[in-house]
């Protein structure tokens, strides 16, 4: 098991991960249709999309709950 301290980096391992699956599948789906090469250029789309989403989301979610937790009540 993993410890409990990498949960946020394994989180937003897991978040980017399927994030970016399902972004860069609807992107490569539009840009090309479901032709012959669809699957081997939505991977190669997918790899580069979640190189980039996971280092963006362990910077960005710390921003991203300060701000809700400013925007929302307690109660």
């Amino acid at each position: 098991m993993i410890p409990a301290r990498y949960a946020p980096i394994l989180f937003g391992f897991f978040l980017s991960g399927m994030m970016s699956f399902l972004v860069s599948g609807l992107s490569t789906f539009r840009a090309l249709g479901l032709g012959a090469h669809f699957a081997q250029a939505w991977m190669g789309n997918w790899a580069v999309s979640w190189l980039t989403a996971f280092p963006v989301v362990l910077i960005v979610a710390p921003i991203t709950r300060r701000l809700v937790a400013r925007l929302v009540t307690k109660g």
